[in-house]
């Protein structure tokens, strides 16, 4: 992940959270009063956004000492401690909403990418996230994703073309979608994969017969129809399973050979795990 662009999210957030002052704090906390926290696990899973948190320590105060126990992809059950920080107390109240936010998401999504991970076990088939993202955390969410197992799609619009349903129908057919993105990445000199949705067989044939792809997106395809879209592709490109993907029948789809399933669940439904800083009383 980048620094600048965890640096800023870190700035960003810590605006939006503490805005004129964390008045609860000083409030009722000296401004030099030291004190020790310790991030503690109240439910099973996997740990992710340990990294991070030690960063939006420092980036809150660089003076905080920050003791890591345990790392990013280890499994974790309640009453493991991950970590403790020690200095300001002020600074680590600060801190702690942000920490706690980042660490509960990709924890859960870390935790639900090795669920599906686990279903694919003995196979070729790799798992892959989607766009379906929280804005301005898509790159926190998808090292998560990483962490767990998983692999990632493309980052955003910019890192590969996926030709859907809807780019299909403006631009009158998939022929027609398949000359013209040819003949722009051609014109621009860019060298990005090209992945095109099918939304039944006749989709499939219509692609293969036209050429000029690296992966067909078999959307919302039956199980049965996807065993024979497979069979058709008979590995010229690429082939990936998309759409009411769930933890039940992944390994269905996984089964009929595809390449890749990608589940937007793996971001979008997930649950954050359930995690707390507690102070420690000296």
């Amino acid at each position: 992940m980048e620094n600048n662009y965890l640096n800023d999210f870190i700035l960003r957030s810590l605006e939006e959270d503490i805005g004129a002052g964390d008045h609860s704090s000083l409030a009722c906390i000296p401004r030099d009063a030291a004190g020790k926290a310790r991030l503690l696990v109240k439910e099973k899973g996997v740990l992710a956004g340990a990294r991070v948190a030690k960063q939006v320590f420092s980036v809150v105060d660089n003076e905080l000492i920050f003791d890591l126990l345990t790392g990013d992809g280890n499994e974790i059950s309640p009453g493991d401690i991950v970590f403790t920080v020690s200095g300001r107390q002020q600074s680590i109240l600060k801190a702690e909403r942000l920490v706690l936010n980042i660490m509960q998401r990709m924890s859960g999504i870390a935790t639900a990418t090795k669920a599906y991970v686990e279903k694919l076990k003995g196979l070729h088939t790799r798992v892959l996230d989607t766009r379906k993202t929280t804005p301005g955390m898509r790159l926190l969410e998808k090292e998560a994703v990483r962490i767990g197992g998983g692999f990632n799609h493309r980052m955003g619009l910019y890192d590969m073309i996926i030709l859907k349903d809807n780019h299909i129908d403006y631009a009158g057919g998939i022929p027609e979608a398949i000359r013209r993105t040819r003949e722009y990445l051609k014109k621009n000199n860019l060298d990005l994969k090209v992945e095109i949705e099918a939304r039944n067989l006749d989709d499939v044939k219509l692609i293969l017969g036209t050429g000029g792809i690296d992966r067909i997106m078999l959307d919302n395809f039956s199980i049965e129809d996807t065993r024979e879209a497979v069979k058709m592709i008979a590995g010229k490109v690429e082939t990936e399973s998309s759409g009411g993907i769930t933890l039940d029948n992944i390994r269905d789809y996984a089964l009929c050979g595809v390449d890749f399933v990608s589940a937007g669940a793996l971001t979008n439904h997930v649950k954050s795990l359930d995690m707390s800083l507690k102070a420690i009383r000296q």
